[in-house]
């Protein structure tokens, strides 16, 4: 059917005609073309690139303060114990020590105090130093256990080469009147012991009468005397007979007695490293010996040494400020 070219632009103007017919129409294309049915729907075209990813949290807020910490739990019940680990390896034995001297040896002697009916073994002694020096043997040892030993007569070393020593507290006291220790034997040690008596007594605790013998490392003291020291009784620690060579004094610890020795005429040896106090000193009568090392504590001495008239001013006298300067800047009462 032909269409009236005005009748169509007024439609397409947008106005009706009551004179166009009443025909179905689909689609009116204001290009003034009619669009035909949709055809059926392509593949899926390939998928675009993924775009950046955005952010994926905002800004994190801070952290807000920690609570309190709640109570502890109850402690849970013990497991079971473990298995046992295996047994180490036994340690070896060490060696057996050498068994008490049993049978009587007189080089080795042994004393111990208030025993009875010992022989001088380690696991019998004596029971006092008399008897010791009875039944030792020349270059013998005496050894005299921890404890105090009364003696009331004196105990004469006349062998040769005897060591007698003491344990720490081993103590020889004196109870009566007499020369405790006489030494008329040669190269003979004591050393090691204490010396003391219950009274004050006027004699010496060791007296020398033989040579090249040495006193050494021993505590030789007496009794408290009142008032001045030149009216005490005259105990004395060590005298050396007339005559007498080569001895040797050395270490020794000598307080409380009215002398800390007398060295008799033509007598010789050392007097080294001793501590002497409260007493008159080392008396010279005319002997050599040589001081050196000894030392002085308090109370102190009356002198320290006196040299007697008549002692040589040779050698080793010769020089006092010497003698002074050798043994602790000693107090010297020079006599001759």
């Amino acid at each position: 059917m032909k269409y009236n070219d005005d009748k169509i632009r007024k439609i397409g103007s947008g106005y009706c005609s009551p004179y166009i017919p009443n025909i179905p129409i689909t689609k009116i294309d204001m290009g003034g073309n009619i669009s035909g049915a949709t055809g059926p729907t392509g593949p899926t075209g390939p998928t675009g690139a993924t775009g950046p990813t955005g952010p994926s949290n905002g800004i994190i807020g801070p952290t807000g303060p920690t609570g309190p910490t709640g109570a502890s739990g109850d402690i849970g019940a013990t497991g079971p114990t473990g298995p046992t680990g295996a047994t180490g390896a036994n340690g070896s034995v060490g060696p057996t020590g050498p068994a008490g001297n049993t049978v009587f040896n007189p080089y080795n002697i042994y004393v111990r105090s208030n025993t009875v009916g010992g022989i001088g073994t380690q696991s019998n002694p004596l029971p006092s130093l008399s008897d010791a020096i009875d039944v030792v043997a020349n270059n013998g040892t005496i050894e005299l256990y921890d404890g105090t030993y009364p003696i009331d007569e004196t105990a004469t070393l006349s062998k040769n080469n005897i060591t007698i020593k003491g344990k720490p507290n081993a103590t020889i006291l004196l109870t009566a009147n007499t020369v405790p220790l006489l030494i008329t034997g040669s190269g003979n040690k004591i050393e090691g012991l204490t010396f003391t008596s219950d009274n004050p007594y006027p004699v010496e605790f060791i007296q020398i009468g033989g040579n090249n013998n040495v006193i050494r490392n021993n505590k030789i003291y007496g009794p408290a005397q009142s008032g001045s020291s030149d009216t005490w009784v005259v105990n004395r620690g060590i005298v050396t007979q007339g005559g007498t060579s080569d001895n040797w004094i050395d270490g020794n610890l000598i307080y409380s007695l009215r002398q800390s020795g007398y060295l008799n005429p033509n007598s010789s040896g050392n007097i080294t490293h001793n501590v002497v106090y409260n007493t008159r000193g080392w008396v010279v009568d005319r002997a050599l010996y040589q001081f050196s090392g000894n030392s002085w504590g308090e109370p102190e001495n009356a002198v320290d040494i006196a040299l007697l008239s008549g002692t040589t001013s040779g050698v080793p006298y010769n020089s006092i400020t010497d003698l002074q300067n050798n043994n602790s800047d000693a107090t010297i009462s020079d006599q001759r």
